[in-house]
């Protein structure tokens, strides 16, 4: 199963639906910055499960009900949601990576840099940003899902779907 991570698109929809028909997931997460661009992917790509939580751009927007963390299974992985401003993320991760690994979380998932990370540790708990899919040509995480665990995760940008254009 495939995972494919979005973070602070800005409004630049193009990027997302390449990735989302290139790499065909099984579920799709937006990271916020703008939230509305989830809603309108997930919109056109229905047969898609979609999550997402709102950004720091997102609070002068109407995202009522939408919860600022979410932490959930997504094809049979944990993960930790959030857009990384309420964890510091622009100072370190550690606050971020305490918190995600509090809920046995396989991975945690931030944006708010606009700087792809991907990273696993040595017991297996995976940090990744995957930049902004708005800016600097876009960027995104794909997350490999087998038998209930990541089985890999990497950063991919528009010059990796060259077929496509």
């Amino acid at each position: 199963m495939r995972i494919l991570v979005l973070s602070d698109s800005h409004s630049a929809l193009s990027f997302m639906r390449d990735c989302i028909r290139f790499y065909k997931p099984n579920a799709v997460v937006h990271l916020g910055d703008y939230f509305e661009d989830g809603k309108v992917m997930a919109e056109e790509f229905s047969s898609i499960c979609f999550y997402q939580v709102p950004g720091n751009c997102d609070r002068y927007r109407e995202v009522m009900g939408a919860p600022e963390t979410l932490v959930t299974k997504v094809c049979g992985v944990k993960l930790f949601m959030t857009h990384g401003h309420l964890h510091g993320v622009k100072c370190g991760l550690s606050r971020l990576a305490v918190d995600a690994r509090s809920t046995a979380a396989q991975a945690v998932l931030f944006g708010h840099t606009h700087e792809a990370y991907c990273e696993c540790d040595q017991n297996g708990f995976w940090i990744v940003n995957p930049g902004s899919c708005g800016y600097y040509g876009g960027s995104a995480a794909v997350i490999s899902v087998d038998n209930g665990k990541i089985s890999d995760c990497r950063i991919v940008r528009q010059s990796d779907m060259q077929e496509l254009f």
